[in-house]
Order: C-alpha cells, then sequence, then structure tokens
C-alpha cells in the first residue's frame, strides 16, 4: 500500500540548471554579475535577527513595490519565488479535477504546479515560431478551466506575445477564468508591442501578474518573487500562502535591490547587448532562431538536444538542455558567451 498519492508516481522531478565545478553555468538563467550593491549589507545586518520571525505581511517590501508599480498596497503578494506563488494562485483557484491550460513547451514548473493541487493540464503546443498559440489556448478554455498561465516573455524560448494578440485573447477567454501572466523576465523585453502586464492588464478582476526578484534583481538564491492582482484575489492566496515563507534576509535584500533599481537597469543592458551579438552569432550557425525577449536564447535542436549540450560540456560550458525539443543557453559574461558560442560551434559546424 503506498503511503503517497499514486498518481504522483509518474510526474517528472523539477530539474534544475546543473553546476560542474570550473565549467561556465549557463544553464539556469541568472545574472552573472554578483549582487546589486546594498544587497549583502542589508541580507547580513537581517541575519542578526534570523532567531526572529521575519514580518509576516511582509509590509515594508509591499509598500515600496506598491509605489513603484503605481497600484494600492492590498493588490501585492510575496512569496518564496514567482514559482511559489504560482503554486499558491493554483491552490487558491483550483480543485481536483479543474483544468489549468498553459503553452507548452513552458515553465517545466507548470505540470507539477497542477498535479499538485489535483487539478488536470491542458498543454497547447507552442506555434512554429516556438511561441504562444494564443487562439488555441483560448479555444482549449471549457467549463471545467478554472486558470490559464500565459509565460510571457516565454521560458524555454524566450518568445513573447504582443499587446493586440493578448487584448484579443484576454477579451475572449472572458473574467470567469483566471489567468495568471508569468512575467519572471520582464525587465529584459526590449520590443514596445509586448505590454507591461501591470500597466496594462492588472485592473481587470481575473488577472494575476508575477514577477520575481531571482532574474534581472540578482537575487536567485534569496528566493523572493511577487505578484499582482486584485485585492479579493490577492486576500484569497493569502490564505494559502505558507506562513512566514518570505524570510527575513530575503525581504531586506529585496528592499536593498529596489534602491539600487539604476544599476540593476545598467546590467539588463549588458546583458540585453550580449543578447543581440550572441543572436546574431548563432543565426549563422542555426538560422531561424527565435528571437529571444529574455536573458537567455533557444536553439530547437530537437532530438540532436542533448548532443549539444554534451558538446558544450565537454568543452566546459553548461547549457539546459531539453531532450527532443531545444536547448535554453543563458546569456552570460562577454567572455562566457564566446567561450559558448566556441562550443557551439564546433557542436553545429
Amino acid at each position: 500500500m503506498s503511503l503517497t498519492r499514486a498518481d504522483l508516481d509518474a510526474l517528472p522531478t523539477y530539474v534544475p540548471g546543473r553546476s560542474i565545478p570550473g565549467a561556465i553555468k549557463l544553464a539556469s538563467n541568472e545574472v552573472p554579475y554578483g549582487p546589486l550593491p546594498g544587497v549583502v549589507e542589508a541580507a547580513t545586518e537581517a541575519a542578526a535577527n534570523s532567531f526572529r520571525y521575519p514580518d509576516m505581511g511582509v509590509v515594508a517590501l509591499r509598500e515600496r513595490l506598491a509605489d513603484r508599480l503605481g497600484v494600492a498596497v492590498n493588490r501585492v503578494a510575496t512569496g518564496c519565488g514567482s514559482v511559489a506563488l504560482a503554486e499558491h494562485v493554483t491552490r487558491a483557484s483550483c480543485l481536483p479535477g479543474d483544468e489549468i491550460v498553459y503553452s507548452w513547451r513552458s515553465f517545466e514548473a507548470y505540470p507539477i504546479i497542477a498535479a499538485g493541487t489535483g487539478a488536470t493540464s491542458i498543454r497547447v503546443p507552442n506555434t512554429a515560431e516556438h511561441g504562444h498559440d494564443l487562439a488555441a489556448m483560448a479555444a482549449a478554455v471549457t467549463s471545467r478551466t478554472k486558470l490559464v498561465i500565459v509565460c510571457n516573455p516565454n521560458n524555454p524560448t524566450g518568445t513573447a506575445n504582443r499587446r493586440a494578440e493578448l487584448d484579443e485573447f484576454l477579451d475572449t477567454v472572458g473574467p470567469d477564468v483566471l489567468v495568471v501572466l508569468d512575467e519572471a523576465y520582464r525587465e529584459f523585453v526590449t520590443d514596445p508591442d509586448i505590454p507591461d502586464g501591470v500597466a496594462a492588464y492588472a485592473d481587470r478582476p481575473n488577472v494575476v501578474v508575477l514577477r520575481t526578484f531571482s532574474k534581472a534583481w540578482g537575487l536567485a538564491g534569496l528566493r523572493i518573487g511577487y505578484l499582482v492582482a486584485q485585492p479579493d484575489v490577492v486576500a484569497t492566496i493569502g490564505k494559502v500562502t505558507t506562513p512566514f515563507s518570505s524570510n527575513l534576509a530575503a525581504q531586506a535584500a529585496a528592499i536593498a535591490a529596489l534602491d539600487a533599481e539604476d544599476e540593476m537597469r545598467r546590467r539588463c543592458d549588458l546583458v540585453i547587448a550580449e543578447r543581440t551579438r550572441v543572436q546574431a552569432a548563432l543565426d549563422e550557425l542555426l538560422p531561424g532562431i527565435p528571437a529571444s525577449q529574455a536573458n537567455f536564447v533557444w536553439l530547437p535542436l530537437g532530438a540532436g538536444s542533448a548532443e549539444f549540450a554534451g558538446v558544450c560540456e565537454a568543452n566546459g560550458v553548461i547549457v539546459r538542455p531539453f531532450q527532443g525539443d531545444g536547448v535554453r543557453v543563458t546569456i552570460g559574461t562577454p567572455e562566457e558567451n564566446d567561450a559558448f558560442l566556441a562550443a557551439a560551434e564546433k557542436a553545429l559546424v
């Protein structure tokens, strides 16, 4: 007799980007420039009170975020990264047998999150251009659909949907389904037609926008993210959020990071410039790679993905293969990117 849920036996375990001592890690979408100024000091100072519980209401950080985003503070919630908040949204909206619609391939945590609540995943294939097929996703919504997740820009393909198609999608889905816009990579977007989800859609009663401090803000190791939604949605999510899940050091570090927003923006600009360079070089080796709006690029190598990753590893660079689909490569420093491009040339030529 199993003491755990038998339906989880077939569920794949989340696979993080690998690290190998001495190798260049371009597998986890981290920004390579270290903590922002003031972050280490703030986290260290907070650690002196680590014998105390953190502020469960995360008031200081939520107030800062609300002011920055131009929303009321009761429309902001925090959690242990945006992935944990996606779990909380799912727990707050879905019962066993309800349906969650999302594009595939997209963030690999989505099927795990859906299964955790007993919800049914409805995976809608990506377009030939490796992006969300929003029309097909809208068509997949049924009376059992409680949640739709739109990852914009999409992880792992880097593609993003523009304002007109998102407007049409939200109007088609209607107000009875909760729509999560996962914007973990928002700070790297340069296409002006890709909307800011908070500014464009967060006033809709059925929209939740997820953001994170893990990527552009450099706090991946401290695990803190936030969401913006209507107050009633935020209040319900709060009922299923793990108490004290926004820890003491993470709260202090996030506030310090917000104080260094200009430096964050400068670092993002460095990543964006390198993204442009790497994409141009890869397009010479593998024409037709999708244009990325994130801090990584996608190589649609299909069945050759594992072999490509193996060549990169043999040359001291760790990338993230999704066997059968493609390879995701984080944008690193210029030197790291040069090493990757040299390995890619060996693998593709």
